[in-house]
């Protein structure tokens, strides 16, 4: 069994606009690198220059932020984790 990581509908044209994405991994971050593996063009929507999460980018286990843990919160098979871009505009 694997995991699914839910899109979020501004990043869904990188995936060919698959809402949910089946992935495998121990964490969040290894998840989010098969991710990018699969669909290299999520990287720079994701990650900055040194490899941590874009600071306007959440990430959450089963409906629950991973914050403070993120990329190194453990995950099993079953889960599901959703991209959220916090957008601000006025």
């Amino acid at each position: 069994m694997s995991k699914t990581i839910r899109i979020h509908q501004g990043l869904r044209h990188l995936t060919g606009d698959q809402p949910t994405v089946d992935v495998n991994g121990t964490t969040v971050g290894e998840c989010l690198k098969e991710i990018v593996s699969r669909f290299p063009a999520m990287e720079s929507k994701l990650f900055d220059k040194k490899g941590k999460l874009l600071n306007y980018i959440e990430i959450y286990v089963n409906a629950k932020t991973s914050y403070p843990e993120e990329l190194a919160m453990p995950v099993k098979d079953g889960d599901e984790l959703t991209i959220i871009l916090m957008i601000a505009g006025g």
